[in-house]
């Protein structure tokens, strides 16, 4: 064999799906599911009742937990939904640039640095206060289906 070693970055997430299936009726509110290919937060369910030949149908409104729209499907409760794995992480900020990217630091003590600043005002008006204050920041990042966005500030007290 060869003498070389082989050295693999490890990610939880190589190879895997950006979804797995669930059964329709019982995906409830305050979950996840995929409506026309984007990761939504279930707001509302409504299941009818079955027909004379047919299933009973659950009713989903869900919002794009990256843009906010308001997205609608309507399944038979007995088939299969896409949900998407949702995961969110806490990085600290370290530095904005000029064209809008933000410098995070990482739990391994590494820097991630390929993260837009958010769209939303309030979001973005915080974090850019905070940063001109001095302030030590925590972002939350909500990352789904290859996605990844700012959602949330934590602010952990002045820079020493």
């Amino acid at each position: 064999m060869s003498d070389e070693e082989h050295h693999f970055e490890s990610k939880a997430d190589a190879g895997a799906s950006k979804t797995y299936p669930q059964q329709a009726g019982t995906i409830r509110k305050n979950g996840y599911i995929v409506i026309k290919n984007r990761p939504c937060k279930v707001v509302e369910v409504s299941t009818s009742k079955t027909g004379k030949h047919g299933h009973a149908k659950c009713h989903f409104v869900g919002i794009d937990i990256f843009t906010n729209k308001k997205l609608e499907d309507i399944v038979p409760s007995s088939h299969n939904c896409d949900v998407p794995h949702v995961n969110r992480t806490d990085y600290q900020l370290i530095d904005i640039s000029e064209d809008g990217f933000v410098s995070l630091l990482t739990e391994n003590g590494s820097t991630k640095d390929d993260l837009k600043l958010p769209t939303d005002e309030n979001l973005l008006a915080q974090i850019k206060d905070g940063f001109a204050e001095g302030k030590d920041l925590v972002v939350s990042v909500m990352s789904a289906m290859g996605e990844e966005q700012m959602c949330a500030l934590k602010d952990i007290g002045p820079k020493n």
